[in-house]
């Protein structure tokens, strides 16, 4: 699992091969393929029961043969066991292009290659990403069967949208190369950590880059609404040369390029179970003075060339299933607290999540809207140099 990070701008990796597979193996889905026995196109279901119900759109997913993904790799909260699963239950083949992308890189995706059967089926989007699809007039309006579970707040009205998984902004250290671990983004302005600190990306296409500059903001008298003092703090970092433009993957932090990563909980705390059998102590810590939470969202291109495997996709993602495999990669699966409730959550993987307190908060669309064009005006200006 020694992998590159989706979401990033760009990452050396030892995935770059799975970024080669021959795309033309995976054509596009006829009209036929996608249409179940009774004549029902998938390309236009809204849910599964405008197929016939679940057991016709397996049928119509399986006929179409494949689905294609993209921007995904293996050791992102879990992902490889939930694309084996996935495999295993349904037949189905997955091909994962660029699993070192970034979110913005499946949005091109989907715009450049509109009509083609390389367009990626469906997509893993950074929160503020999945509203500029949307946005955009992307993504197929499509309820899972657990769609009214899904929070308020956490899904689009429209159901072009849903949040699946998520975490809190932490510090992750490499306690052997560190001889003080960080634990606040105080903390990180200290003078030992020069040249040390790193975020996974570039904030301005990656998802979780974006949440450690939000995080960084309300550690420093921002807010929701003010995204700025986020910015002025990573100023400050790359002034005082603790920042390293480096962005962080495993493979840099083994080398002892990123000893300090910012990066989701999740990712961490997977790397912290990684690193232990490499005899790397690799600690973990939710900052109490920046404590930002987010979900990534799935969605459903609107031209998906495998519509029916995009939705049976989904389907598989949101069963109980599908969210206790996020949830034994350390993420918190949007449906944890209904699952909860009808007993069917993984209680022993819910025991392993890295401790936080409080009730998480999360920006509006409007308010992820203004952060990400404040990013995209100063990122630059405020790393540069």
């Amino acid at each position: 699992m020694t992998v590159s990070l989706p979401r990033n701008a760009v990452l050396g990796g030892s995935l770059a091969v799975v970024a080669a597979l021959a795309l033309s193996a995976c054509g596009a889905a006829t009209d036929n393929a996608s249409t179940t026995k009774d004549g029902k196109n998938a390309a236009t279901a809204t849910s599964a029961a405008d197929v016939g119900g679940l057991d016709a759109l397996v049928e119509a997913a399986q006929k179409e043969g494949g689905l294609h993904i993209i921007a995904v790799p293996r050791d992102w909260a879990n992902y490889g066991a939930v694309i084996d699963g996935f495999q295993k239950k349904y037949g189905i083949k997955i091909e994962d292009e660029s699993p070192d992308g970034s979110s913005q890189d499946e949005i091109n995706a989907v715009t450049s290659r509109k009509g083609q059967d390389r367009a990626p089926d469906v997509l893993d989007l950074g929160s503020s990403f999945a509203l500029s699809a949307a946005q955009q007039g992307l993504l197929a309006p499509y309820k899972v069967a657990s769609y009214a579970d899904i929070p308020e707040g956490q899904k689009d009205p429209k159901a072009g949208w849903y949040n699946d998984y998520g975490g809190y902004i932490s510090i992750g250290c490499d306690a052997g190369r560190v001889k003080e671990c960080p634990t606040t983004f105080k903390d990180l302005l200290k003078p030992q950590y020069k040249g040390q600190v790193a975020l996974n990306g570039n904030p301005t296409k990656s998802g979780s880059a974006f949440g450690g500059v939000y995080a960084a903001a309300l550690a420093n008298g921002g807010s929701f609404d003010d995204i700025q003092p986020g910015l002025d703090f990573f100023a400050k970092l790359k002034k005082n040369g603790n920042y390293t433009p480096v962005e962080s993957t495993p493979a840099t932090v083994e080398k002892g390029e990123t000893p300090i990563s910012i990066d989701w909980d999740y990712l961490n705390a997977g790397y912290a179970q990684e690193f232990k059998s490499k005899g790397l102590d690799w600690k973990v810590t939710v900052p109490a003075d920046g404590q930002y939470a987010q979900y990534y969202s799935q969605a459903i291109n609107k031209d998906a060339p495998h519509p029916a495997a995009a939705r049976l996709w989904q389907e598989y993602l949101y069963s109980a299933e599908g969210q206790n495999l996020w949830l034994k990669g350390f993420a918190r699966p949007v449906l944890m607290t209904s699952m909860e409730k009808a007993g069917t959550l993984d209680k022993d993987a819910a025991a392993k999540l890295p401790k936080v307190t409080g009730t998480p908060a999360f920006p509006t669309e409007d308010q992820q809207s203004k952060a990400k064009t404040v990013i995209a005006q100063g990122w630059g200006k405020a790393v540069s140099g």
